[in-house]
């Protein structure tokens, strides 16, 4: 930094320089998977990347932010960007830099390059989760990070995604999550069947969602209210507070018969309008809220 808290003197302005294209490579998968490392664009991105990052170097762990970017303007715009930068490899960049870095068309005058967040399995099993996202063979970069944003703002413990989803250091994957993709941990490449046999040895439920499903959600959530105020001798089929993962499938089928068979139940958002179904991003976020909500309840009891 110099006198006046700016990374640099001169701003990097050839868009053809070496740097310049080592960065521009993480928009394809081969370099990032190379590299382990991945980009984040955009003051938000940047800035859950930062306070992540800082966190981690107080913890005494590895930071996860190698390099920041970003123009003069947008540091003007974002003040708290330049102290949250502070101790990391940060550069001044012209617009048209910025440009051939970044993998969007109208870049937002900041980027990141940052190191593979995924964590195993293991660790998020050993951590005794109350709410797993699954995705399974969910293609889309975006629906992928929907799904994310929406499981950190239920509250999810973790997202698991099975080995045939979508990459989700993808560069539209990862502005879809808004940030959220530096607040809660990510398993990439599971198998679903021993994800399933791995969630009931440690006690946790396994509920697909499914349009066609026999269980209805609405429903299963009055007959979790009525069992919670006493109403209600039989109880509910699935108890929405108990630990739970939630199959979400392919945008275009949906969950597969054998990922079907993994659930204890098959569960239907149900449609009231005239609208063929829900998204996957819409339905995923009800069916995630549903049983957080449970959950709270059950934690303030």
């Amino acid at each position: 930094m110099n006198e006046t808290g700016r990374p640099q003197d001169f701003a990097l302005s050839n868009p053809r320089a070496d740097r310049v294209r080592k960065v521009a490579q993480l928009a394809g998968r081969p370099a990032r998977l190379k590299r382990r490392e991945f980009l984040a664009e955009g003051p938000q991105a940047v800035r859950e990347a930062l306070v992540l990052h800082q966190q981690r170097i107080a913890a005494g762990e590895p930071g996860i932010v190698y390099e920041v970017y970003a123009s003069e303007a947008c540091l003007d715009r974002h003040p708290d960007l330049e102290a949250l930068a502070d101790g990391t490899a940060a550069y001044l960049a012209t617009d048209e830099v910025l440009a051939a870095m970044a993998d969007t068309v109208t870049p937002q005058g900041i980027l990141a390059v940052c190191g593979f967040l995924d964590v195993s399995l293991d660790a998020v099993l050993d951590a005794g989760p109350q709410l797993l996202a699954v995705l399974c063979q969910v293609r889309d970069p975006g629906n992928a990070g929907t799904v994310l944003r929406a499981a950190d703002a239920a509250g999810a413990d973790a997202v698991i995604l099975t080995a045939s989803s979508v990459d989700i250091y993808n560069p539209k994957a990862v502005r879809s999550t808004a940030g959220s993709l530096f607040h809660l941990p990510v398993v990439l490449g599971a198998d679903v069947e021993d994800l399933a046999a791995r969630c009931k040895e440690h006690g946790i439920g396994i509920l697909a969602a499914d349009g066609q499903g026999q269980l209805n959600l609405d429903r299963l959530q009055d007959e979790n209210a009525a069992r919670r105020l006493g109403a209600s001798a039989a109880g509910s089929a699935f108890a929405l507070e108990q630990p739970t993962a939630w199959l979400f499938g392919n945008e275009a089928q949906g969950l597969s018969a054998e990922e079907l068979a993994l659930a204890d139940h098959r569960v239907a958002v149900p449609v009231y309008g005239a609208a063929e179904s829900l998204n996957l991003g819409t339905a995923a976020t009800v069916c995630l809220y549903a049983s957080a909500r449970s959950q709270q309840h059950a934690a303030s009891a």
